[in-house]
């Protein structure tokens, strides 16, 4: 792992020389400053590094979770990762030990010898989401030895220890943000270099808990999960979507863009899945009611459920106007060149493969899109869950119910019909069935569905995770996912298991850290099925 700094980008933006020689002797480096740049020139570029991270790995987790399918179908399903041969599953790791790496230990630095606290607090706490983010992606990782520049090899950390470093690291940001002897955010440079929060310590503060709950609801295995913790975290974070963090972009050229957007050109192969489609037409049998049967306010459709308002905000129609998804077994190839109206457009609402500003906007695949990386919402389900099997089922009840009316506030903003939207919402409102008012009338399943769909497009990690914590229902009597199916038959490789991890990045791991990978067993052609600590029953 080689120390990367972007020393030329930064110096260049920030330095006026009155002469060459003027620059040269405050120099006795040849490879770069001798004295730490001020913490605000590391922050949104470690920001944007991480937000595309995510984006970029999430797309092939959200395979996995059946967000959505590749048009061609199966090559692109529940069977990746099976060749450790690219690095194309790999930007979280770059970003994480390469990209953030240095940069980030030296804005933490520099943030303590310029009383910025602010930046050591916000320094630390996306330090531990990037582990959360990597281990929850990779498994086991490297901590303890990461970002010592006396190595050339490193071993790999197992989850036990990576989660209880997040953890350390959050309190320790959460310390720093409360510190009042330093520089305000004002005052600090953080409002103009914090490209999440502009600068607001609360909101950091809160982020911090709700990383705390994710971390430690992750374990709802173990023997020592403690629902009251994570309820108590959730608590102390997030009260609205006013606090959701996201992340903007401008949108004005591909290195300045939402990776989800059509001038990046990314996901143009990629199409919704009938399982995602299931949750919002009322086809699946967890989500229907019916009662609701002729009841969308759309004459076209009354003979059918009604939809979930959320569908034409969230969701690609087809070209002749409804809504579709795909198989990720057969992708677009169901349909004959004669049913070309019948297929699902891209993100960006074209038809095909390509696209510009897409009008009406879909969700946040826009070039200018701030791009989710927590929400209340989220939150919200996770406080439902942890309450439901702790047997709290009246706190369950409340937090769903908070859960599924913020994230249609926050769809509604992408809802090309206001109006619309805000029939079907009061009609699906009313259902019980579907919105339930009574602490018997709600499930586990109900719960994790509606993460589900408030977690779509985004938070393909979270989801990827939480099926992982239920081990994709396989032999449940009751599956929580009711309407999700495994590929059948998976990749050769995968000896009939799902995935539960992605190799480590080739082009450092395998080709320089040789033996660290030996130990882990990440040689065998079905490494990336290993069940990850964090899901496994103890």
């Amino acid at each position: 792992m080689k120390k990367i700094i972007y020393i030329g980008l930064m110096v260049a933006g920030t330095l006026t020389f009155s002469a060459c020689s003027d620059y040269l002797d405050v120099n006795t480096n040849p490879n770069g400053p001798d004295s730490l740049l001020q913490p605000e020139l590391f922050l949104p570029q470690i920001q944007s590094e991480m937000a595309v991270a995510v984006q970029w790995d999430g797309r092939f987790a959200g395979f996995y979770t059946q967000n959505w399918a590749y048009t061609s179908g199966s090559s692109y399903s529940l069977n990746l990762h099976s060749n450790p041969l690219s690095d194309t599953y790999a930007q979280l790791w770059r970003a994480v030990y390469f990209s953030m790496g240095y940069n980030l230990s030296d804005m933490i630095e520099s943030g303590i010898n310029n009383k910025k606290y602010d930046f050591v607090g916000v320094g630390y706490i996306m330090r531990a989401y990037g582990w959360q983010m990597l281990t929850d992606y990779h498994g086991p990782v490297i901590v303890t030895e990461a970002f010592n520049s006396d190595q050339r090899v490193f071993n790999y950390d197992e989850q036990p220890v990576v989660y209880e470093e997040i953890k350390r690291l959050l309190l320790l940001g959460i310390e720093n943000l409360d510190r009042t002897d330093g520089l305000s955010p004002s005052d600090s440079g953080l409002i103009q270099a914090d490209l999440i929060y502009a600068g607001n310590r609360d909101k950091w503060k809160k982020f911090a808990y709700g990383l705390l709950a994710i971390n430690a609801h992750r374990l709802t295995n173990k023997s020592s999960y403690n629902a009251d913790e994570v309820i108590g975290y959730v608590d102390q974070a997030f009260t609205g979507n006013q606090d959701d963090a996201s992340i903007g972009f401008d949108g004005t050229v591909s290195a300045d863009t939402n990776f989800f957007g059509p001038l990046r050109d990314n996901i143009g192969y990629y199409r919704q899945t009938k399982f995602m489609m299931g949750l919002l037409d009322g086809t699946n049998p967890e989500l229907t009611d019916p009662s609701l049967i002729g009841a969308d306010p759309l004459p076209e459709n009354a003979t059918e459920h009604l939809k979930d308002p959320r569908i034409t905000a969230m969701m690609a129609p087809s070209p002749d106007g409804q809504y579709r998804g795909i198989s990720p077994e057969l992708g677009i190839n169901e349909w004959s060149a004669a049913e070309a109206s019948l297929v699902p457009k891209n993100f960006w609402n074209q038809v095909g493969y390509k696209g510009s500003t897409p009008s009406p906007q879909i969700y946040f695949f826009n070039n200018a899109a701030r791009f989710p990386l927590m929400t209340y919402a989220q939150l919200q389900f996770i406080k439902s869950e942890a309450a439901f099997i702790s047997n709290k089922k009246d706190v369950a009840l409340t937090a769903y119910q908070e859960g599924v009316k913020s994230h249609m506030d926050f769809a509604k903003q992408y809802a090309p019909d206001p109006a619309l939207f805000e029939s079907r919402k009061t009609a699906y409102l009313n259902s019980t069935e579907l919105f339930p008012v009574a602490t018997e009338e709600l499930t586990l399943s109900k719960i994790m569905l509606q993460k589900y769909i408030a977690t779509w497009g985004w938070g393909m990690l979270e989801t990827w995770s939480d099926m992982r914590r239920y081990h994709y229902d396989i032999d449940a009597a009751d599956p929580v996912y009711k309407g999700f199916e495994l590929p059948d038959p998976l990749y050769i490789s995968n000896n009939g298991n799902p995935a539960y991890r992605a190799r480590p990045r080739y082009n450092s791991e395998y080709m320089w850290n040789k033996d660290a990978l030996e130990v882990i067993g990440a040689y065998e052609e079905d490494y990336h099925t290993y069940e990850t600590w964090f899901s496994k029953p103890e």
